[in-house]
């Protein structure tokens, strides 16, 4: 792979790679949201109920979360371009079929394929960036301006979704579809050819990846049908059995296996893990959050799918607003103290949602909100993509990619899943019921907020300890020290010269 100069000027080939792989992002975010306004129509139109709906989000999502391990691996294996254009051209098929379905269990099953797609292309992605601009300020400019397109894209997505709604739901399966063409005409010409890779000695961890994604759509589904068997009730409890089962099983089979889809000693990297409990809880409470805003918005409000897509245009602007000077923020301030502004924006926006009642009104209740949380994704999202690849070998980038937008999706997957959950437990209970599960429901996404912010204030405490030990064992010396080639420098009140220990004035022996 041909890699960036050290000059702040990129090549005009190194600018459309970085626009196609932000272009290949920014669609599957686009996709993960623009479904969101239009649920409501595809509820009525294909006479799902709310636990299927809740299905036309989490089949993409667990499709995305499930495989994207395996995708980190395939792109370390295979090579990141090759896996990069197959998988967007799988992705393009599947959003024009999704499109076209006129079965509710079909569009389901269209949404898993256009996930496990974007599982392959998203590492892909990223460890292409991370791999060809070096480490420091040019890969914080690439990799902010990259992962703002993919939270600008998922911002929009609202506001493009309720456009398009308007004119029809289908519209909003079949927009990625000609822009996915064109990133993958685009990206065979650009991208460059990186070396064959070495596969000796290397291999796929299939039971690895089996495992992991049986585990989480077990989870997924557990909590989803628990509301209606009971938590208590035999089917939930042998189902969480079954969901530990299978996650003690990849764990055992990471740690036998030569070639591990997980390499666990990552972990040990603290920032690493820290950015993948950020991005659950950063992803997890935004996905869990919109679902109750669209479905309070449009059936408790009666907005319109324009209304919406405007209601959330303020957190959709900040986001892309704040694209070219993310890079700028990290350098100067670091990922932690950004995120350590964004986590409690959120908490703020979470907490004021709270206020919403049968009559709220949208400039003192809801727009707060939506401007608090695009303070937020802004913040936060480029930072914990920077952190998590941070310090990460060549050899390793797809699986660190990988591991961090699995925690994304993940995270989305199962608090929208227990979101979901908590929504419906309002029944028919008439418009009070169902206000006091969203109040709930929001409950439960502030308290996964709350998560992201502790963890990363803990993090941020063990770093300045950390520091503050590493300067205790090698202390920074209180005389000056000189230049190379400049003369001697004598310690103040020793007459001895620092460099040698000679007295000042005497030849060194």
């Amino acid at each position: 792979m041909t890699t960036a100069t050290t000059t702040t000027r990129w090549s005009p080939r190194l600018w459309g790679t970085l626009v196609v792989l932000c272009a290949a992002l920014f669609l599957d975010a686009l996709d993960v949201s623009m479904v969101g306004v239009a649920l409501p129509s595809i509820r009525t139109d294909l006479n799902l109920s709310t636990t299927s709906l809740q299905w036309v989000v989490s089949g993409y999502v667990l499709g995305y979360g499930g495989l994207l391990l395996l995708g980190g691996r395939a792109a370390d294996l295979l090579g990141r371009r090759r896996v990069f254009l197959a998988a967007l051209a799988v992705f393009a098929v599947a959003s024009l079929l999704g499109g076209l379905v006129d079965d509710g269990g079909l569009l389901i099953a269209t949404r898993f394929v256009k996930g496990v797609a974007a599982a392959f292309t998203a590492p892909a992605g990223l460890s292409i960036i991370t791999t060809t601009f070096p480490e420091g300020h040019q890969r914080n400019r690439a990799l902010s301006i990259y992962t703002t397109c993919g939270a600008s894209g998922f911002s929009l997505g609202l506001v493009l979704s309720g456009l398009l709604t308007e004119v029809g739901w289908r519209w909003t399966f079949l927009l990625p579809f000609p822009l996915a063409l064109l990133a993958l005409a685009a990206g065979s010409r650009l991208i460059p050819r990186q070396e064959r890779p070495q596969r000796e000695g290397r291999g796929y961890d299939l039971l690895g990846a089996v495992t992991a994604t049986g585990g989480l759509l077990l989870l997924v589904y557990t909590v989803t049908q628990a509301q209606g068997v009971g938590w208590g009730s035999a089917r939930t409890v042998l189902s969480l059995v079954g969901v530990a089962a299978l996650f003690a099983a990849f764990v055992a089979v990471e740690q036998r296996t030569a070639h591990p889809l997980v390499r666990l000693g990552i972990f040990r990297n603290g920032l690493v893990a820290r950015a993948n409990i950020g991005a659950l809880a950063c992803f997890g409470a935004y996905v869990g959050f919109q679902f109750i805003a669209t479905l309070y918005l449009q059936s408790l409000l009666g907005w319109s799918a324009l209304e919406m897509a405007m209601g959330f245009l303020p957190a959709g602007v900040l986001v892309v607003a704040s694209a070219t000077r993310m890079g700028a923020l990290v350098d100067r301030f670091g990922t932690t103290k950004l995120m350590l502004v964004g986590f409690p924006a959120a908490l703020l926006g979470y907490a004021n949602f709270l206020r919403i009642g049968p009559h709220s009104d949208y400039l003192t209740v809801i727009l707060p909100s939506m401007v608090l949380l695009g303070i937020h994704f802004a913040l936060v999202f480029p930072s914990l993509n920077i952190q998590a690849t941070d310090g990460v070998a060549d050899d390793e980038q797809g699986l660190a990619s990988g591991l961090v937008n699995t925690s994304f999706q993940i995270g989305g997957a199962v608090v929208l899943a227990v979101v979901t959950a908590v929504v419906t437990s309002g029944g028919s209970g008439g418009v009070h019921a169902q206000l006091s599960a969203d109040h709930r429901a929001v409950g439960v996404v502030a308290g996964v907020a709350l998560l992201g912010l502790l963890v990363t204030a803990l993090g941020a405490v063990q770093d300045r300890r950390t520091a503050r030990a590493t300067a205790a064992a090698h202390p920074v010396p209180d005389y000056p020290v000189p230049a190379p080639g400049a003369g001697p420098v004598t310690a103040p009140g020793t007459g001895v010269d620092v460099l040698d220990g000679a007295p000042a004035g005497s030849a060194a022996e």
